[in-house]
């Protein structure tokens, strides 16, 4: 499709992206249309269940995820950057705001245990990319009550976090937020982080192993699974304390009823977690949890522990491919979809200028300032804001419920997400005008669950 670049092998961003690898080979390129051209939107493509596929004629989610100076390496250099505020809360709120104001469902925030580095699997000595950064979590709750719609997803790591402080940081900033917390759960593809806490080891990743993403997951395979299991501890921990278990009666000294708060008595592979929870049911319920996956092993903890999955196709047969595996690692792991529905997103890294032509001319110019081509797990695009929607339309036509874009550079390209991108969807009447929902399972049409130890009837 005109005005788009192909993504190659990707080797920035946080180590251990939910999913822990980056998708595609090493110097992969192509387009992001394909051979049967591109579709208006209105048809859908088999390939996943009918259980997995979105209804094209549902409004289209939207969110962003949120780096540094934006996911381009040399980001912060440009004009309009604001290097000088990338650990101050201000610049974050800004960003979220404007989110906000376009009226997206969610943002997310990248963390990580160390220094970013050009390299997936090993720390570098850079001195000319961003490096350093704020918790996630506390940054969240920080802009909790400035905001008061949009949803907040910080990333978490869950290898080496214990996880009932997981549990109880993410359901405190639901409380925050009243019902607007989501979790990105990010396990350790980095060896040399387990230095940090002097607890353990993890596999270190070779040069071989980064080659492809199903080489990546292989021998991370058993802290994925840890992972579900941390996912699936914190959500018994959630659910530990019912609804209506707060009495607060003043005249009877009744603050508490003690028949609904629950010791979960969870039994992990490498942990045990007894609770409850030390904080009370929150807002949604459960927060959404999110993950982001690029081959089998992700694709099964994805269907195993995320109420949303973000996948990194290249075109639009890739997106039907991917989702088809979803599918599949839905069935093995005997997830029923209609009751736990699963949200499936892409990954798209953006350069938006109104001007056809200017996105693509920003990008080889901070490709020259970064002295080398941008490489990414996700789909590069450079286009207009048209151009996009058009993707994005065709795109969803094989079932995805939304996107996820990563602004190349901030705070332009989010600006051009919100004032450009969003209008434009707007006009062809498959994004949202206002909110309808105060919580983020409402922004997505999830259900808010009931406490698995909550009586029936």
């Amino acid at each position: 499709m005109t005005g788009t670049t192909a993504a190659t092998n990707g080797t920035t961003g946080s180590p251990g992206d939910a999913s822990g690898t980056t998708n595609g080979p090493t110097g992969t390129t192509g387009t992001t249309g394909d051979a049967s051209g591109t579709t208006n939107g209105t048809t859908r493509t088999t390939g996943a269940p009918e259980e997995l596929t979105s209804d094209v004629t549902a409004p289209l989610h939207l969110a962003v995820a949120l780096d540094g100076a934006g996911w381009h390496p040399a980001a912060w250099r440009e004009t309009g950057a604001r290097p000088g505020e990338l650990l101050d809360a201000a610049y974050w709120a800004d960003l979220v705001a404007e989110a906000e104001r376009g009226l997206l469902d969610f943002v997310t925030f990248e963390d990580a245990l160390s220094l970013q580095s050009a390299a997936f699997h090993l720390p570098d000595d850079r001195t000319d990319q961003v490096r350093g950064s704020i918790d996630a979590v506390l940054l969240a709750a920080h802009l909790a009550p400035l905001t008061t719609r949009i949803g907040l997803v910080p990333t978490t790591n869950v290898t080496h976090t214990e996880p009932f402080h997981l549990a109880i940081g993410i359901a405190t900033l639901d409380h925050a937020s009243r019902g607007r917390a989501g979790w990105r759960p990010q396990i350790a593809s980095r060896a040399a982080d387990a230095a940090h806490f002097g607890r353990r080891t993890t596999p270190q990743l070779t040069e071989d192993d980064v080659t492809d993403s199903e080489s990546i997951s292989q021998p991370l395979r058993a802290l994925f699974a840890e992972g579900a299991e941390v996912v699936e501890a914190a959500r018994q921990l959630w659910d530990s304390w019912e609804d209506g278990a707060e009495i607060r009666d003043a005249a009877t000294g009744r603050f508490l009823d003690r028949d609904k708060v629950h010791h979960i008595d969870f039994q992990g592979s490498n942990f045990s977690v007894k609770g409850p929870s030390i904080t009370p049911r929150t807002p949604q319920g459960q927060p959404l949890v999110v993950s982001l996956a690029h081959a089998t092993t992700p694709y099964e903890f994805a269907a195993l522990s995320s109420d949303v999955v973000a996948i990194t196709p290249h075109d639009r047969a890739g997106t039907a491919s991917i989702l088809a595996q979803v599918a599949e690692a839905v069935e093995r792991t005997g997830r029923d979809v209609r009751e736990r529905p699963l949200r499936t997103f892409a990954d798209l890294v953006v350069f938006l200028d109104d001007e056809p032509g200017a996105a693509a001319r920003r990008k080889a110019r901070l490709d020259e300032a970064a002295g080398a081509e941008l490489a990414s797990d996700a789909e590069i695009f450079t286009g207009t804001p048209a151009e996009l929607a058009d993707l994005l339309l065709d795109w969803r036509s094989t079932g995805l419920n939304g996107f996820r874009l990563r602004p190349a550079t901030l705070p332009h390209d989010l600006t051009a997400i919100t004032r450009g991108l969003v209008p434009e969807l707007q006009r062809r009447g498959v994004f949202r005008t206002e909110y309808a929902s105060t919580t983020l399972r409402g922004h997505l049409g999830l259900a808010r669950p009931a406490s698995r130890y909550a009586k029936a009837g």
